[in-house]
C-alpha cells in the first residue's frame, strides 16, 4: 500500500491552496525551463559587467512581468540600479618619514580622483606588524567607514604585491579612504603624499518584483537568491569554457522566481513579499549589500536566501538545510509548518564553512534581520564537498529537477505562517567576529 503523507495535504487545505495547485504552479518541468535558460552558453556564465548577465536580469525581469509582480519602492522597472567606481592609480608621490612613497609600497582603498596628505591628523593609524597575517588583518579595514592609514612591516613585501587585489575591484561610492603602506619604519610620523587616480563607473543591477501585503503592508518578507556567476575562463579537460552555474545559483534564482509567481496566484500573503535576483555576489556581495541599504531593517521581518539546491543534501532528497539556524526561531518555525511531511529542514551541518556569513543572507542578518540561506550544497572538505563546485561542470545536466521542485514547494508552505503574520521570527543577534 502506498504511503500518503496526509499533513502535506491538510496544509495545502488550509491555506486555500491544494497540492495539485501548487503542483500546477511549482513543478520540475517549469524548474527545467527556466534552468536551462539561465544555465545555457547563452548567458555566457553571467559574470558581472558582461552582455551575458545583461542578458539574465532581461529574462528574469520578463519572468517576473508574466508572474504579475509590480516594482520595488520607487523604482519604474524591475531593476535596482547601482553604480560602482573603480579608481586606478595614475601617480603616487610623498615620502613617510625619510621613506619615498610611490606605487610599490602605496595602495589605496578609494573612490576618490585625488588623495591629499600632509600628516597623519584625521586619520586612524593602525600597524600591521611582522607577526600579524597580512590579509586577515588588513581586509576588514577596507570595509570600516573611516579614513585608516595603515603601516605595513616591510617583512610583508612579498604579500603586499598582491595588495591591489585586494583593493582593486570596483566598490560604492565612498568619503573615506584607506591607504596601505609598507615601510621599514612602522614609527615615522611624519607624512606627505598625493594619489591621483583615474576612475571608471561601472554599473550593477538586481532584479526586484513586490506583491503588496493586505493588513500588514508596511512587514517585508524577502525571496532572494543571486543570480550571476563566474562567466567564462580557461578550458577545462573536457574544453568548455563557460562557468553556467546552474547550481550556483541558477538553482536559487529558479526557486525564486517560481515562488513569485506561486505566491501572486493563491494571493494570501498579508505581510509585503519582494522578490529579489541578486547580482555581484561572487565580487563580494555588492547586489545583496546595496538592496539592504534601500529598506528599513527594522521592517523586515524575514528574509530567505535561496542558494545552491539542486543536489541532493547529505540527507537524501527531500531535505536542505538552513544556515544559522540557532541565530532566530525562523528555521524552528518552518520546521514545525512541515511537520509531518515528507520534507525535512535541518540545521547548517557545516558550522565550520560559516556559510551563514557567505551569502547574500549576511548583510540583513548584521542588521538584525532574522535572514537565513536555504541550501542542499554539501561543503565538506574534500573528498566529500559538491565536486562541480566553481567549475565548468556546474552545468544542468547535474541536477535533480524533482527534488529542487519539491526544496521550492516546501519553502513556499513552511513559510506561510510567516508571509500571513501569524508567526515572526525572533531578530538575530551576531556574535563578534
Amino acid at each position: 500500500m502506498k504511503k500518503i503523507f496526509l499533513p502535506l495535504i491538510a496544509i495545502c487545505a488550509i491555506f486555500s491552496s491544494c497540492k495539485e495547485s501548487i503542483d500546477s504552479i511549482i513543478n520540475a518541468e517549469e524548474v527545467e525551463r527556466i534552468e536551462r535558460i539561465l544555465a545555457s552558453d547563452e548567458m555566457e556564465g553571467r559574470r558581472t559587467f558582461t552582455p551575458g548577465i545583461d542578458k539574465a536580469a532581461d529574462f528574469i525581469a520578463e519572468d517576473f512581468k508574466s508572474s504579475g509582480l509590480e516594482f520595488f519602492g520607487d523604482n519604474d522597472s524591475y531593476f535596482q540600479h547601482i553604480t560602482m567606481i573603480q579608481a586606478s592609480a595614475n601617480a603616487i608621490n610623498g615620502k613617510f618619514g625619510k621613506e619615498s612613497l610611490n606605487t610599490s609600497n602605496v595602495v589605496a582603498n578609494t573612490t576618490a580622483a585625488e588623495i591629499n596628505i600632509e600628516s597623519l591628523d584625521g586619520y586612524t593609524v593602525v600597524v600591521i606588524t611582522k607577526e600579524d597575517n597580512l590579509f586577515q588583518k588588513a581586509f576588514p579595514l577596507t570595509r570600516r567607514a573611516e579614513n585608516i592609514i595603515v603601516l605595513i612591516d616591510e617583512a610583508h613585501k612579498k604579500n603586499f604585491a598582491r595588495m591591489p587585489r585586494l583593493v582593486g575591484r570596483a566598490k560604492f561610492p565612498s568619503k573615506f579612504s584607506q591607504i596601505f603602506i609598507l615601510t621599514k619604519n612602522v614609527k615615522a610620523t611624519s607624512i606627505e603624499l598625493n594619489i591621483k587616480n583615474t576612475l571608471k563607473e561601472q554599473k550593477l543591477k538586481n532584479v526586484v518584483g513586490v506583491i503588496p501585503g493586505k493588513s500588514k503592508k508596511d512587514e517585508y518578507v524577502v525571496f532572494g537568491g543571486h543570480y550571476d556567476h563566474l562567466g567564462i575562463g580557461k578550458p577545462d579537460k573536457n574544453k568548455d569554457s563557460i562557468f553556467n552555474g546552474a547550481n550556483d545559483d541558477a538553482s536559487g534564482t529558479t526557486a525564486v522566481m517560481m515562488l513569485a509567481k506561486y505566491f501572486n496566484k493563491v494571493k494570501d500573503n498579508e505581510r509585503t513579499l519582494v522578490f529579489v535576483a541578486f547580482t555581484a555576489e561572487e565580487m563580494g556581495g555588492f547586489g545583496s549589500k546595496y538592496f539592504s541599504k534601500q529598506l528599513n531593517p527594522d521592517k523586515v521581518m524575514a528574509m530567505f536566501n535561496i542558494e545552491m539546491i539542486g543536489t541532493e543534501s547529505k540527507w537524501g532528497t527531500n531535505s536542505a538545510y538552513i544556515t544559522g539556524f540557532e541565530r532566530s526561531s525562523m528555521g524552528k518555525i518552518l520546521q514545525k509548518n512541515l511537520s509531518g511531511s515528507k520534507f525535512r529542514f535541518e540545521p547548517d551541518p557545516y558550522p565550520k564553512q560559516n556559510l551563514f556569513y557567505r551569502s547574500d543572507n549576511a548583510t540583513l542578518a548584521e542588521l538584525g534581520v532574522p535572514a537565513h540561506t536555504i541550501a542542499t550544497a554539501k561543503m565538506d572538505e574534500k573528498p566529500n564537498n559538491e565536486p562541480n563546485y566553481h567549475k565548468q561542470s556546474d552545468e544542468i545536466e547535474t541536477l535533480d529537477m524533482v527534488n529542487m521542485s519539491e526544496i521550492i514547494k516546501s519553502i513556499a508552505l513552511s513559510s506561510k505562517t510567516i508571509i500571513s503574520g501569524e508567526d515572526t521570527p525572533t531578530r538575530v543577534t551576531l556574535p563578534k567576529r
